[in-house]
């Protein structure tokens, strides 16, 4: 046991320094935590092989993240986001709160396509931020609204990456989950775009923002309605393979690739040399963190940290479970959010799925919505802090104290899921 809690207080420890002290990536700061933790629990050379295992223990997430970035940045590239905002704000500028909700799911849409929060600020995000401060946003609040937005769109169907991680560490396929994580994101996306944005917006005045959105109003009037149709094929790909399945899957990167090309034809001309590679380049932090993660998880497991963890967590009495897990899996989640879900996600997914006899998608589903709160925790916070940035606020912590409120509505709620997953499964 002893043995044990110093490799993993190493590990922690080397990460940390790494991040804090000599602000390396987090992937980096991870897999040296990996190497010293090797060499400190004996692995010898065999660590070498276990690390290249656990950098590609996530390869299918990773492709997934590549692939969606690019049909992202095709889909923005091509004036399609900005047409969509554009229609959005036109038609439904006399309703301030379905305006709202509405612009909330766009915040949304490239976290749901690509499983990172990330994504969702750096593109639609930095697209809307200018749109709610026309509408009389104070920033701070945009931001807020931003941040919220991204963590519950990198949990919104289809593609949840936290799920994926957990469902890979207790080997559950990744099916079914549209039901639940809708129920789990939606609702919480309207509720909280209102509570924090319905006072500021409601004398929303458009003659104000109409000057603002010329360029998309141009691009929307040239292309018509082919600009969208990107986004109708993968829609119409996802309906057939995922849904009706008429046929093997071809999974979710062929479908971002396929719906990334039919993109190329149909909106303003596309520098597939310039746009490629920055989009490889936007989502490349993430897939690092996932090469560390994987690579960290490896070595744990190898050193017997990992069960030294898992058996921790059975050993807290069961009255403790539920709280536990709201408060640990979120902080180990200023280290990564991914890394919370396989660390400390994987043994509560057990406890709730195995030994409790819950419903192992619902139980994933609101482990994964738990374990989002980690990209707000300093002092990684990816959400808090990119969307700080698009807004322009400098001081992090002033959207964190205003988004405290929902995140504790948010980890009442997915533990009131968590505690009642067979109820909600019979939901669907």
């Amino acid at each position: 046991m002893t043995g044990y809690l110093i490799t993993f207080l190493i590990m922690l420890g080397v990460f940390m320094i790494g991040c804090f002290a000599f602000k390396l990536p987090v992937g980096v700061s991870m897999l040296l935590a990996a190497v010293l933790g090797a060499l400190e629990g004996g692995l010898g050379i065999d660590g070498i092989r276990m690390m290249v295992e656990g950098e590609f223990g996530y390869v299918d997430t990773i492709l997934t993240i590549g692939t969606a970035m690019i049909f992202m940045k095709v889909f923005e590239d091509s004036g399609a986001l900005d047409a969509l905002s554009s229609l959005i704000i036109e038609k439904f500028h006399k309703v301030p709160a379905v305006l709202l909700i509405l612009i909330m799911l766009i915040i949304m849409f490239p976290g749901m396509i690509t499983g990172s929060s990330t994504a969702a600020v750096l593109s639609a995000g930095s697209i809307m931020a200018p749109v709610l401060t026309l509408m009389g946003i104070d920033a701070v609040t945009a931001g807020s609204i931003i941040a919220v937005g991204a963590l519950l769109g990198m949990i919104a169907p289809p593609v949840n990456t936290a799920a994926l991680i957990i469902c890979a560490g207790i080997d559950v396929p990744y099916v079914g989950f549209e039901g639940p994580l809708a129920l789990l994101t939606f609702p919480l996306a309207v509720l909280f775009v209102l509570m924090l944005g319905w006072k500021q917006a409601k004398n929303i005045d458009y003659e104000k923002l109409k000057p603002a959105l010329v360029k998309q109003d141009e691009v929307r009037k040239q292309y018509g309605f082919r600009i969208y149709v990107p986004l109708f094929v993968l829609v119409i790909l996802m309906i057939l393979f995922k849904v009706v399945k008429i046929g093997e899957d071809i999974g979710m990167p062929l479908m971002f690739l396929l719906s990334a090309i039919s993109g190329l034809f149909t909106g303003k001309k596309i520098n597939v040399l310039e746009s490629v590679p920055a989009a490889i380049r936007t989502a490349a932090p993430v897939m690092g963190i996932l090469m560390g993660v994987g690579m960290f998880i490896e070595v744990m497991t190898a050193t017997g940290v990992r069960g030294l963890i898992v058996t921790s967590c059975l050993r807290i009495p069961s009255s403790l479970w539920l709280l536990a897990c709201c408060i640990s899996i979120p902080l180990f989640g200023a280290v990564s959010s991914y890394g919370a879900c396989s660390v400390l996600g994987v043994p509560f997914a057990y406890i709730y799925a195995s030994l409790l006899g819950g419903n192992a998608v619902v139980v994933l589903a609101a482990i994964s919505l738990i374990a989002s709160v980690g990209d707000m925790m300093p002092p990684t916070a990816l959400a808090g802090l990119f969307a700080a940035q698009v807004v322009g606020v400098k001081d992090y912590t002033k959207i964190l104290k205003k988004c405290i409120i929902p995140i504790v509505i948010l980890l009442v709620y997915a533990a009131f899921v968590l505690a009642n997953s067979k109820m909600i499964a019979g939901l669907f």
